[in-house]
């Protein structure tokens, strides 16, 4: 199982790769990054992307049908989502993905067993990105990663 420097180093053999941080949407500080990163400040780059994950996470209106915020379960006794199960909390977005004119943002919810609020930020060049690619890789990525 991959800690967070090994887990962002397989992120940056995505295609178009520019930058991967692994990053806490409650404080908005990077848990490790590598690459390039917006502005050139992966520290910035960290806080703004956690500022937009929080909103989305904490947004009623994008939970599956059924999600208590307080559990991480849905309405059904069990977890939403592809989490492990065995007290592990599931974020209620699985990520969330913002394009520009030359890149795109995929930000991949991780689930953990203290308070899922920690996220995997990739950025890709828009002209050798595969989001779709990016979308299961780092679905695989955050199921594997070993926090703490």
């Amino acid at each position: 199982m991959p800690g967070i420097d090994e887990c962002l180093l397989e992120a940056m053999r995505l295609p178009g790769a520019r930058g991967a941080a692994l990053v806490d949407w409650t404080s908005g500080l990077a848990l490790g990054a590598v690459g390039e990163f917006p502005g050139g400040d992966h520290e910035a780059a960290a806080a703004e992307a956690a500022e937009v994950a929080r909103l989305t996470a904490e947004q009623r209106a994008f939970a599956p049908d059924g999600y208590d915020r307080r559990d991480g379960q849905d309405g059904h006794g069990g977890h939403d989502g592809q989490g492990s199960g065995g007290g592990v909390a599931d974020p209620p977005v699985e990520d969330l993905i913002i394009s520009n004119r030359d890149s795109y943002h995929v930000l991949r919810f991780v689930p953990t067993s203290f308070d899922s609020s920690v996220f995997l930020h990739v950025w890709l060049a828009r002209p050798d990105g595969n989001l779709a690619l990016a979308r299961i890789r780092l679905g695989e990525m955050a199921g594997r990663l070993v926090l703490g």
